[in-house]
């Protein structure tokens, strides 16, 4: 988890640690959210493969605590990121996604360039010859690239989450640093980010041409992600707090925040210019 105490620690040097509560937290089925008194709003994945979901005393100690969350301070909440209960990590990263949020719309984004409205595939600039490793099985990502590129790998826990005829892209995250060495383009899902593992995703993608982090949770503030290797991340800046936590509560995916929410791209310097003009074409 050094990333994730690396950006922990930029925030902290970067909002020089003012106070900043956390006023609401909700832990979807899909998505947890948390929203800061200033009014900004940060999303994580879900963790869904729990192995103690039994409400006992065992497990409720691990869990968030409930109906003691709003009102604590957003950096003691932020250290939940590196706990090692799932659910604790998600609240975590939903709220050092929020004070990412704060901190790039006063800072915006050292080492790199913002392009709002931009797909995070569509910035990585995959090549028909290209050799491309997704860890994750994002199915609009897969839709787009079986059959238009050199190889595709799909790196997931669950190869039911592939169509019967997209089984043979399938590896087990066992592969995935033997894969990752092999891809020209490397797409990772941000549910690493909750689920742990990323600094090893990224060391086995080190040779890769483009590296992306993409999804509601690759929200971050960039520059420890760009010193790690991460060239692009594909995440959202929240529009509508209001309704974003909404539709966290009501079980909504990443598929329902279009309406509370933009896409948008942080690229590192040594890619942005070039994915600019291509962009503008």
């Amino acid at each position: 988890m050094e990333l994730v105490t690396a950006w922990l620690e930029a925030l902290r040097c970067q909002l020089a640690e003012r106070s900043l509560p956390v006023t609401e937290v909700r832990v979807g089925v899909f998505y947890t959210a948390a929203r800061l008194a200033s009014g900004h709003v940060g999303v994580a994945f879900t963790p869904r493969d729990l192995h103690d979901t039994v409400c006992c005393p065992r497990s409720a100690a691990a869990a968030p605590a409930a109906g003691r969350l709003a009102g604590q301070e957003a950096w003691a909440l932020a250290r939940d990121a590196l706990a090692p209960a799932p659910l604790r990590r998600a609240v975590g990263v939903a709220v050092l996604n929020a004070l990412s949020a704060l901190a790039m719309e006063e800072y915006g984004v050292p080492g790199g360039e913002v392009i709002p409205d931009l797909d995070a595939l569509a910035a990585a600039g995959v090549q028909a010859g290209d050799r491309v490793a997704l860890v994750g099985a994002f199915t609009p990502f897969i839709k787009a690239l079986k059959g238009q590129v050199g190889a595709l790998w799909v790196i997931d826990k669950h190869p039911e989450a592939l169509k019967a005829e997209e089984q043979p892209l399938w590896r087990p995250p066992a592969q995935a640093p033997e894969v990752l060495a092999q891809a020209d383009v490397a797409l990772i899902t941000g549910s690493a980010l909750v689920e742990g593992g990323l600094e090893g995703l990224l060391d086995a993608a080190r040779g890769a041409r483009t590296v992306v982090l993409a999804g509601p949770t690759a929200s971050p503030w960039p520059p420890p992600f760009f010193a790690r290797g991460v060239h692009i991340l594909g995440g959202l800046r929240v529009r509508d707090g209001e309704r974003l936590l909404q539709l966290v509560s009501e079980g909504g995916s990443g598929y329902f925040f279009d309406e509370a929410a933009q896409k948008v791209c942080m690229v590192r310097q040594d890619k942005a210019a070039g994915l600019l003009q291509r962009v503008r074409r």
